[in-house]
């Protein structure tokens, strides 16, 4: 079973002109088939005049799902290219959209896989990359003047607070990556005298480096 997997931040755009011709790409991350196919549909009523509106995505979480589109190039120029520099760069979970306007001049199908594959992998850089991890969430409550405690500890690279609710306690919901759960445990037991208690509510995917 997948444990980790790489895909972008943010949704991107960049342009490219080749032989007159304008290519559009914009990429955004997903997590179903059905997120996908709304983002590929957004595009196109973005650019109905647009002489095509080639697609494809990765998704691997929960189960597999790959697709993609030639939307009237040639066979095998657009949409299977796109998706192979969507793995080359190691993403999934991610779909990415090209809309060409043709300039006139005809490139060939060498020349059309040029173009939809590399609108994609320069689309894609690196501080856009960010990593999902197989995660422990945890909930537990601390009182008022244990909060500050908590926001020190989640500080760590490992931890990162999933949701906090101000009620008669603050109830904390946080994402743990797997190998740090028995310190993270050590650590709230040391710092709250093992006044504290925790519910491990399963498992799910989370970017614990990434700090609000």
């Amino acid at each position: 079973m997948q444990e980790k997997y790489l895909t972008i931040k943010n949704q991107v755009e960049k342009t490219i002109v080749i032989e007159r011709s304008k290519f559009i790409c914009k990429i955004k991350s997903v997590d179903t088939e059905e997120q996908a196919k709304e983002f590929v549909n957004e595009i196109k009523a973005l650019h109905p005049f647009a002489t095509h509106n080639c697609y494809a995505y990765h998704i691997s979480t929960p189960e597999l799902k790959q697709k993609f589109s030639d939307d009237g190039e040639p066979q095998g120029t657009a949409g299977l290219p796109m998706l192979e520099a969507l793995k080359n760069k190691g993403l999934t979970n991610v779909c990415a959209v090209v809309t060409r306007y043709f300039g006139g001049i005809k490139l060939g199908a060498g020349g059309l896989v040029r173009a939809y594959s590399s609108s994609v992998s320069e689309t894609i850089t690196s501080d856009n990359i960010i990593a999902y991890e197989k995660c422990l969430i945890l909930s537990f409550s601390v009182e008022y003047d244990g909060y500050s405690k908590i926001l020190s500890i989640a500080q760590d690279s490992n931890v990162s607070i999933v949701k906090t609710e101000f009620n008669d306690k603050i109830d904390i919901k946080v994402a743990i990556s797997k190998p740090f759960y028995n310190k993270f445990v050590e650590i709230l037991a040391d710092v709250f005298k093992g006044k504290i208690s925790h519910e491990v509510l399963g498992e799910d995917f989370f970017s614990v480096g990434e700090k609000n």
